[in-house]
C-alpha cells in the first residue's frame, strides 16, 4: 500500500478530542462544519495553527499523519490561496470511514501559543 502524508491544524478542543482517541482519528464535524480539510503541507498548515487558531482559541496545534494513498486519491486537490494553500475536502458525513483509512497513529509536530 502507498501512503500519503497529510496535515491538520488544530485548536486545543480538537486535539484533546484527536488525544481521546488514541491519536488514531478525527472528531465528528460539528453541525456548522460541513467538511472536513486536512491539508497537504507543514507549511500551511503552520500558518493555519500560528495565524487562525492561535488568536480564536489561545493556542495551535499541527498534527501530521499518514493516509491510503488508494483511497484519499479520491478526493480532488482544492487550491485555496496560492501555491502552498491545498487542500483536500472530507465531506462530514464521510469522516468515519476516512479516519479508518489512516495508516498508523496521528502525530503532534507543532504547537503555538499566545
Amino acid at each position: 500500500m502507498s501512503v500519503m502524508t497529510l496535515y491538520r491544524p488544530v485548536g486545543p478542543k480538537e486535539l484533546a478530542l484527536i488525544e481521546a482517541s488514541g491519536w488514531r482519528e478525527f472528531p465528528p464535524r460539528l453541525p456548522e462544519q460541513p467538511i472536513f480539510y486536512p491539508v497537504l503541507n507543514e507549511e500551511y498548515a503552520v500558518q493555519i495553527a500560528r495565524d487562525w487558531n492561535v488568536p480564536q482559541s489561545g493556542a495551535g496545534f499541527v498534527t501530521k499523519f499518514s493516509m491510503d494513498a488508494d483511497f484519499v486519491g479520491r478526493y480532488p486537490v482544492q487550491t485555496v490561496g496560492g501555491s502552498i494553500h491545498q487542500e483536500l475536502w472530507i465531506p462530514a458525513e464521510e469522516l468515519t470511514e476516512f479516519n479508518g483509512h489512516i495508516v498508523g497513529k496521528i502525530e503532534l509536530i507543532a504547537e503555538f501559543h499566545r
